[in-house]
């Protein structure tokens, strides 16, 4: 007996990016004092507003079946917020809610993609996106960007895999690198997908989070709606990650599509944690404002911290809850340096190389404890890198 080839070929034999931290949650349970700087998970948790609105939306008798496409209120309140902040006209029908932003990605794979078809995304990428495309049937291919472009891709790296290719799946604001793509760079992406005809997959999670110019999303560009899913969550803009809601902005064809999907894989997500996702969003900019406020601060104070130190490149970060830095001036490679870190001074980071080739030398710094413990991790991690120039 044998596993299917699509299952086992999800990580290709290798490891998933995750070593660093499984480390150093294995040395935290152990008792040890580990400053986790490792995946995005807020500090701040859910409000409790939303907790409470969930926990009376279940005593009030919601934790039965839940309609698969997502309750209408929620799907038209996404289909409204979608529309608000794009400017493209967006109705329920545009929209299927998903148990998180992680099921979207594969479902919209799943839906545009045959099994050997040609994925294209690109490198920095999220750890989970070449696993994904492997997992929908897809062939993943990544395309390298690079350091000296501040990781946004030029239309030679783009064309140059283009070929055979039926969709490409593009992230900004930029989960690892903190980049959000320039108008400039959206239209390019656009104008490429348009010539060559593929579908476009927008990771939008991080919309919110905005610290220097302003987003562009590929839908909003003309000709470009009935081309493109977008990847929405309440995970990041709510400080809601283990709620686990999502959902897909695309064509309507499509979404009925989508839904035929989600009723044999997921069935929906559970009835009171749409609920609360619908309370959240009522909540409106200011609860967004609030959970990115953090990061914003956070960000300002690496700027400042990390000013002069000379062993260490910050990546321009203009969204997002994550820092990029070039370590390559110790002769480290991102992994070698993430675990001489960890070992060293009890700092757990991830290696760019858990992102792709392109960041290798590199690694993520997620802005996720208090203030003071995250300067103190900042300073000491600098101190660390300079020793070692």
């Amino acid at each position: 007996m044998q596993l299917s080839k699509r299952i086992t070929n999800i990580t290709q034999g290798g490891g998933d990016g995750w070593e660093v931290f499984i480390k150093a949650r294995a040395l935290k349970d152990a008792g040890a004092d580990i400053i986790e700087l490792t995946i995005g998970e807020h500090d701040i948790g859910t409000d409790e507003k939303i907790l409470t609105a969930m926990y009376e939306s279940a005593m009030a008798g919601n934790t039965g079946y839940a309609v698969v496409p997502g309750m209408q209120p929620l799907r038209e309140a996404i289909a409204a917020r979608v529309q608000a902040r794009t400017g493209v006209p967006t109705a329920l029908e545009n929209i299927v809610v998903t148990p998180g932003g992680q099921s979207a990605l594969f479902a919209a794979h799943t839906a545009v993609l045959d099994p050997g078809d040609k994925a294209l995304y690109l490198d920095p990428y999220y750890a989970t996106y070449p696993g994904t495309l492997r997992a929908a049937g897809a062939i993943a291919d990544p395309i390298l960007t690079r350091p000296r472009n501040d990781f946004q891709p030029t239309r030679q790296e783009l064309e140059s895999h283009i070929n055979g290719a039926k969709s490409l799946l593009v992230n900004s604001p930029n989960n690892p690198t903190g980049v959000v793509y320039s108008r400039e760079t959206i239209e390019l992406i656009c104008d490429v997908a348009r010539e060559n005809d593929l579908w476009l997959i927008s990771d939008e999670v991080y919309d919110t989070q905005i610290w220097d110019g302003e987003h562009h999303s590929p839908r909003a560009q003309p000709d470009m709606a009935e081309r493109t899913l977008v990847i929405g969550s309440m995970s990041k803009s709510h400080a809601m990650t283990g709620s686990r809601v999502g959902w897909i902005v695309g064509p309507a064809p499509v979404i009925e599509r989508l839904i035929d999907l989600s009723t044999c894989s997921t069935y929906g997500v559970p009835g009171f944690i749409q609920a609360a996702a619908l309370f959240a969003l009522g909540l409106g900019e200011p609860l967004e404002n609030e959970v990115a406020e953090v990061f914003k601060r956070r960000r300002k104070l690496a700027h400042d911290t990390l000013q002069g130190a000379n062993a260490l490149r910050l990546v321009p970060s203009s969204g997002a809850m994550y820092l990029m830095l070039d370590v390559r001036a110790t002769g480290l490679s991102g992994q070698d340096f993430a675990f001489a870190l960890l070992d060293a001074e009890k700092i757990a980071v991830m290696p760019g190389e858990s992102f792709g080739q392109a960041a290798a030398g590199h690694i993520r710094v997620a802005m996720t404890v208090e203030d003071t413990r995250f300067v103190d991790a900042l300073k000491r991690l600098a101190a660390f890198a300079q020793a070692r120039i």
